[in-house]
């Protein structure tokens, strides 16, 4: 599930100026170090079912290292909690809700250990992910997170209101910016429902991630915001997002103030942007139907690339029984207990061969087919340098010529791929 993030990069880097730079090391063989250790999980109800599962099953198996789980503690947020413990030194060993967009300030504050230095750690990773585990790869090449679930994500509609604004609920025309326009009018016109979308309108970085950039993944056939460092999204399909977003706002189709409260289940918006753990939320409370991201011209539903929405999990450097720690790790990214994971939270581990690996699952469970086959079709944000503060620069210059108006797209776009391209070239 969408987990609030830091909500300025203020507290990121506040978090990063008292901090040792690096990434982490073991100049205390630690690495080959067993013994009890302690872990980190998401305060997500069905994720802490599955932690607790996972975790007694190892005890059992393990009397000598014992796991002790936790809930990570309350704070503004996860990423500063666990930035702050890194800071101080007492970070537990593995935390499984870690932002990528997260990970190069915890690597510049020295609280990873780079996986690579546990034996076959590299070819565990990637015979486990796949291609899609090079997007976790840190510029000096070496892993310092596990790719472990996403939630693709994707544009659930209400098949209810669709239908009341004059809209075929089982096919709507959505795929093309022409269509989800032409869609997006029906709806408010009709009155079915106030607005026909509403990303979040606040200035957070993250919330770039729901609106900009799974349209951007798409149009774009898969880039990253950055590559090669330098930003990629100050091109055609970057504008292309940026205009359709701004015609919404424009036109009245997504509304310009944050709504207080859950826009889609309240049928305040016929749509939102959501992963796969919105079919346990809005399964008795909205009758929905999912698509793809739309793209300018359309694209099939087997081609078009999103937002991965992941979470990922790192061991940390203050670890004493690091061995333990990436066991424990491999133990809770088996096969076994990946199924586990979809079975109790409904969120894709980042595993290739997903739908074919867990057949039977998706069989029982058709609803997250769509979810499945999307999941092979990700874009991870970038790691590089100065993510979080990359992200700001996007979201201010968006929320200032997409949302407001204040400016136009072509400066917005300009401002923000410079700033971007800039930051990237920074340690």
């Amino acid at each position: 599930m969408r987990t609030k993030m830091i909500a300025t990069s203020a507290a990121v880097l506040a978090l990063g100026l008292t901090a040792a730079c690096g990434g982490g090391g073991d100049s205390s063989g630690a690495t080959s170090a067993t013994g009890p250790i302690k872990i980190w999980m998401s305060n997500n109800p069905e994720e802490i079912t599955w932690a607790k599962a996972m975790v007694k099953e190892w005890n059992a198996a393990h009397p000598q290292e014992k796991v002790t789980a936790q809930e990570i503690p309350a704070g503004k947020t996860s990423e500063e909690v666990i930035g702050a413990a890194i800071t101080a030194g007492n970070a537990p060993c593995l935390v499984f809700n870690t932002s990528p967009a997260a990970v190069p300030q915890f690597q510049k504050q020295g609280g990873l250990v780079p996986l690579d230095d546990f034996d076959g750690a590299t070819k565990y990773i990637e015979d486990r992910s796949g291609d899609s585990a090079e997007q976790y790869k840190s510029p000096d090449g070496k892993y310092y997170q596990i790719p472990w679930k996403q939630n693709p994500v994707m544009i659930f509609y209400n098949k209810d209101l669709f239908k009341k604004a004059g809209v075929d609920p089982e096919n709507p025309p959505l795929a093309t910016y022409d269509d989800f326009l032409a869609t997006s009018k029906k709806i408010v016109d009709s009155g079915a429902a106030p607005n026909a979308i509403a990303p979040a309108p606040s200035s957070e970085f993250f919330q770039s991630w729901f609106d900009f950039y799974p349209l951007y993944a798409a149009q774009s056939g898969g880039k990253q915001t950055v590559e090669d460092g330098k930003a990629t999204f100050d091109d055609t399909a970057g504008k292309d997002v940026w205009d359709f977003w701004a015609t919404m706002y424009k036109d009245g189709y997504a509304p310009k103030e944050a709504y207080n409260g859950d826009a889609f289940a309240d049928k305040k918006a016929a749509m939102a942007v959501v992963g796969p753990w919105a079919i346990a939320v809005y399964k008795d409370a909205v009758n929905w139907g999912v698509v793809p991201v739309p793209t300018k011209d359309g694209m099939d539903a087997g081609q078009v690339h999103t937002f991965t929405d992941a979470k990922n999990v790192s061991v940390y450097s203050a670890c004493k029984n690091q061995k333990t720690a990436w066991d424990v790790l491999k133990f809770a990214t088996s096969k076994e207990q990946d199924g586990k994971l979809l079975e109790t939270t409904g969120q894709m581990p980042i595993r290739k061969d997903l739908p074919t690996t867990y057949a039977d699952y998706f069989a029982q469970h058709p609803e997250y087919k769509m979810f499945a086959d999307q999941a092979s079709r990700t874009v991870e944000v970038p790691n590089v340098p100065n993510s979080v503060q990359i992200w700001q620069e996007i979201r201010d210059n968006y929320s200032s010529s997409v949302i407001f108006g204040k400016n136009s797209v072509d400066d917005g776009l300009s401002t923000a791929a410079d700033k971007a391209t800039e930051l990237a070239g920074q340690s």
